[in-house]
């Protein structure tokens, strides 16, 4: 694995690390967030690995990680539409206000638990083979 894709996985790894900290101290709105960048961290790695590419935004992450993900079989095709629901998450938690800014604690642990399975499963992929 590239030292690139590496330390956006270790990244991930942080983020998934934080989230689990944060919802079990009763802040879900925060640990949602955390939960999506440890997942888009992941998707960083994978692109980082296969194209040797940075992505600067949240939504051309997306795009490209659609774009290299549909031509990999190992991929699960779940990846793209968690990946595009988190960031929803992302943006109720940055710019919500009022009953919008709502993330319960299910929630919030649904998105970890996604999250979780989103890293590992990319993770694993980043192996040698």
């Amino acid at each position: 694995m590239k030292t690139e894709a590496a330390e956006y996985l270790a990244k991930a790894r942080e983020c998934l690390d934080a989230a689990k900290k944060i919802i079990a101290v009763g802040l879900p709105r925060v640990a949602a967030k955390e939960g999506y960048l440890s997942a888009y961290h992941a998707a960083h790695a994978f692109v980082f690995e296969k194209t040797g590419q940075v992505v600067k935004t949240h939504s051309g992450m997306r795009a490209v990680f659609a774009r290299i993900a549909k031509d990999d079989p190992r991929v699960d095709r779940w990846f793209n539409s968690f990946l595009a629901q988190a960031y929803t998450f992302k943006e109720v938690a940055d710019y919500g206000v009022g009953s919008q800014a709502v993330i319960t604690v299910q929630e919030a642990q649904e998105l970890i638990d996604g999250a979780e399975r989103f890293v590992d499963s990319l993770a694993r992929l980043l192996l040698p083979e």
